[in-house]
């Protein structure tokens, strides 16, 4: 859905209504008392420090979305959604856009002091089409950190992959490799870049083959080169939003370790 005309909607107290830009109709969707947003080009959000996830649907965007909403730092969480989300916490602020049109991804962030980018699709998903594949892993994060800059954000923070690089010749790992580049060459002040190999964590998607994966490799996690290590995506969550609060300047990457040591585990 795109932006439509208009600011905020109040919430309901049980759901918050969302307009079809199609339509110009009114639809309920239950969102646990979240507020249900459409920013219109050009429109001024909100003032506030505030908190902005992409991808709250995912398992780190949801846990994100969760430890943001209970988080007194920020006065504000943004959910940037192509739907309304059936998970979002209460009080969030859920901002329904169609990621193609650039003025409405572009208003959604502005007035954001940090804007999360968690996003990330799977062959499966899309059918095996690699267009619809980039325009998820590349094209969102990319974009996400353009507007960010045009925003005057203070921080971007993005998920990535262990192994990411632009010059790899797995697809997965070379998309996250060039949304990495291209976040750091935008000229933000502070970017950081999180790179976890296994996540471990309910997803509300079922993938068999991270299950399976994942019961042979936690017992002998200890073996693994540290950055190979599984990692909980409620603990990347939680690093990547102390990174946020330190909005340490320049270009960082967190593996394993450096996760670990932002949220005081070792």
């Amino acid at each position: 859905m795109a932006a439509t005309e208009g600011t905020d909607s109040a919430a309901a107290t049980n759901s918050a209504a969302t307009t079809d830009s199609a339509t110009g109709t009114n639809s309920a969707a239950a969102t646990n008392s979240a507020t249900a947003t459409n920013f219109a080009a050009g429109t001024k959000p909100p003032e506030g420090r505030t908190a902005t996830v992409i991808g709250a649907t995912g398992l780190i965007g949801g846990h994100l979305a969760e430890l943001l909403s209970k988080d007194d730092h920020f006065t504000r969480v943004r959910l940037i959604t192509r739907r309304v989300p059936g998970n979002a916490p209460q009080g969030a602020e859920v901002v329904v856009i169609d990621f193609n049109d650039q003025e409405a991804f572009s208003a959604a962030i502005k007035g954001s002091e940090a804007v999360f980018c968690a996003v990330g699709t799977t062959r499966k998903k899309v059918k095996g089409d690699m267009d619809a594949y980039r325009k998820v892993d590349l094209d969102i994060p990319v974009n996400a950190a353009r507007h960010c800059q045009e925003a005057g954000c203070s921080h971007y923070s993005l998920v990535s992959s262990v192994g990411a690089s632009a010059s790899s010749g797995n697809f997965y790992l070379k998309f996250k490799g060039e949304a990495e580049e291209a976040a750091a060459a935008m000229g933000l002040p502070s970017v950081s870049v999180f790179r976890p190999s296994m996540l471990m964590g309910k997803r509300q998607e079922f993938r068999l083959a991270e299950e399976i994966a994942k019961i042979f490799t936690s017992p002998l996690s200890f073996l693994f080169p540290a950055k190979y290590r599984p990692i909980l995506g409620a603990d990347v969550a939680k690093a990547m939003i102390a990174a946020a609060k330190r909005k340490e300047q320049g270009f960082r990457v967190y593996h394993y370790k450096e996760m670990m040591a932002l949220i005081g585990k070792h």
